[in-house]
């Protein structure tokens, strides 16, 4: 009897592979074809009808009505991250984050507070950057800051809180990016954060040569328009789908676990600067809507510093951006994300309640 070897030299065909193996290998094929995000929303919304069955139309609602809410700020970040890519500009910003380590996280962190994107809209924004070249580093200190102060955010704060903690909140959001920036470079350079991104949501930016100029006008060529649309389309997909998921998750928050009563239940012990990062994780709504609570909060006893810690480590970590952090970065990057955030957070509340005692 022939072996498979001088059977294949024979011209003689190969044996099947078993019908399990044949199985294994389609059910493998079909699961990595499979549109997970839109599997897990299916799955929330079956769940939520078998088990919260009175809880389905509100929270069909306030997913639709959370998405119309944050739809512009996701169209303007989605083009920008799809102008940048056809038209070349990604390269631009890349030679912006260039120099010393110190610079590019100043840098950064400085841009991102001045920037209007939310911690959702930014998602495109920062895959484009690290696509083109942009270090982590600089990457983590833009991302940290962006979400937590814009110029609207700065304005409605002064007019909510006071001039004061508006410009407190601003230079926190700094802090923690340049905190949050430097601690990626340490550990960016020591080998422990190789490759960020899972894979890239919108054919981001390679790594293109910095010696390329940029071609303004995308519309005129079709292969840059084609790249424009593309990227906006894929984009805008990636972002719909786990946004979907991430108002689903928090419209079940607002109900079982509103902030108000957490918070007014925090006290001003030692305990209450961390307590209030923990909250501000999940029960966090957006900062527009969350500064009138906060506000009312103040009024009612709550210390400043306890406020600030809720909104710094909300704005960055609410379930909405957490769940557009995890979809885009590995594990490894997503942990050290909130790490830093929630050390960050309970930094600035720290330092904010010393500056306050000293008064």
């Amino acid at each position: 009897m022939k072996s498979s070897t001088e059977q294949a030299s024979c011209g003689c065909a190969p044996a099947a592979p078993p019908v399990s193996a044949s199985r294994g290998s389609h059910a493998l094929a079909f699961w990595s074809d499979l549109d997970k995000p839109l599997l897990a929303l299916a799955l929330g919304v079956a769940a939520i009808a078998l088990w919260l069955p009175h809880r389905l139309l509100a929270s069909l609602l306030f997913t639709g009505q959370s998405l119309l809410g944050i739809a512009p700020w996701l169209a303007v970040s989605v083009l920008f991250a799809a102008y940048a890519k056809a038209s070349g500009a990604d390269t631009l910003v890349a030679r912006a984050f260039t120099g010393s380590p110190a610079r590019m996280v100043l840098l950064a962190s400085l841009f991102g507070a001045l920037s209007p994107f939310c911690s959702c809209g930014v998602v495109p924004v920062i895959a484009g950057l690290l696509g083109a070249g942009v270090p982590l580093a600089a990457v983590m200190a833009f991302w940290m800051s962006s979400p937590l102060m814009d110029p609207e955010m700065f304005a409605l704060t002064a007019a909510s809180l006071g001039v004061e903690f508006a410009v407190v909140k601003t230079l926190a959001a700094i802090a923690i990016g340049m905190f949050s920036g430097a601690v990626t470079h340490l550990l960016a350079g020591r080998g422990m954060l190789p490759g960020a991104l899972r894979a890239a949501p919108s054919g981001c930016a390679s790594n293109r040569s910095a010696g390329v100029q940029p071609h303004w006008n995308v519309m005129r060529e079709s292969a840059r328009r084609n790249a424009f649309f593309g990227a906006a389309a894929a984009n805008g997909w990636f972002l719909l789908r786990w946004m979907s998921i991430a108002f689903l998750l928090e419209s079940l928050m607002v109900v079982y676990l509103p902030a108000e009563k957490v918070l007014a239940l925090l006290g001003q012990n030692a305990a209450a600067i961390p307590l209030a990062v923990l909250v501000g994780i999940p029960s966090y709504l957006n900062g527009y809507a969350a500064l009138p609570l906060v506000r009312g909060l103040i009024e009612l006893g709550m210390d400043p510093a306890v406020a600030l810690a809720f909104l710094i480590s909300g704005g960055v970590t609410s379930i909405p951006a957490a769940t557009a952090v995890w979809a885009l970065v590995k594990p490894r990057v997503f942990v050290l994300y909130v790490a830093l955030a929630c050390a960050g957070s309970i930094g600035v509340g720290y330092a904010y309640g010393a500056l306050l005692a000293l008064r």
